[in-house]
C-alpha cells in the first residue's frame, strides 16, 4: 500500500513555530516516526512539504496517475482558502484523510478541503498523523473489499 502525505504551508517549521500549539517534535522527527509507523502497517509512505498550493495540487494529480493508494494531508495554511486544492481532491479517485495537530474547530477555523476527505483527525498533536495512517488503511481496505 502506497500513501502520500502532504504537509501544507508552514508545516516545515514544526518544532520551532508556536510550540505551545504544535509541540516540539520537528518535521524530521515526525517524518521518521511516521515512516516507522507506516512500515509497521505495511505501507510505503512518501512525504511532501510545500508552501505552495499549486505544488500540492500537482502532487495529488501525479499520485492519482501513479496509482498511489491513498492520501493523508494536513492542508495547514491552505485550509482557509484552498478552493483549488478542494477541487483537485474532488477530481481524483484518491481517498484522503485530512489531519490537523490542533483542534481547528476549537480555534474557530473551518477547512474548505474537509468536504472532499473521507475523514478527519484533529487535535491530537503528532498522534493525529499516526491515527490518520490507520484511518487511511481502513478506508482503502474497505474500498478494495467492495471493488
Amino acid at each position: 500500500m502506497r500513501i502520500l502525505l502532504i504537509q501544507g504551508a508552514n508545516m516545515e517549521s514544526l518544532g520551532f513555530r508556536q510550540p505551545e500549539l504544535y509541540g516540539t517534535t520537528t518535521a524530521v522527527e515526525l517524518d521518521e516516526m511516521l515512516r516507522s509507523d507506516a512500515a509497521a502497517l505495511g505501507m510505503q509512505l512518501d512525504i511532501l512539504y510545500t508552501n505552495i498550493e499549486g505544488e500540492a495540487i500537482g502532487a495529488i494529480y501525479r499520485a492519482a496517475r501513479d496509482q498511489i493508494d491513498g492520501l493523508v494531508m494536513n492542508p495547514a495554511g491552505f485550509l482557509y482558502a484552498g478552493l483549488a486544492l478542494r477541487d483537485c481532491l474532488k477530481a481524483v479517485p484518491l481517498p484522503c484523510i485530512e489531519v490537523h495537530m490542533t483542534n481547528i474547530d476549537a480555534r474557530g477555523m473551518h477547512s474548505v478541503t474537509a468536504s472532499e476527505s473521507a475523514g478527519m483527525v484533529t487535535g491530537l498533536g503528532v498522534d493525529s498523523y499516526r491515527l490518520a495512517l490507520i484511518a487511511i488503511q481502513k478506508v482503502i481496505n474497505k474500498r478494495n473489499k467492495h471493488a
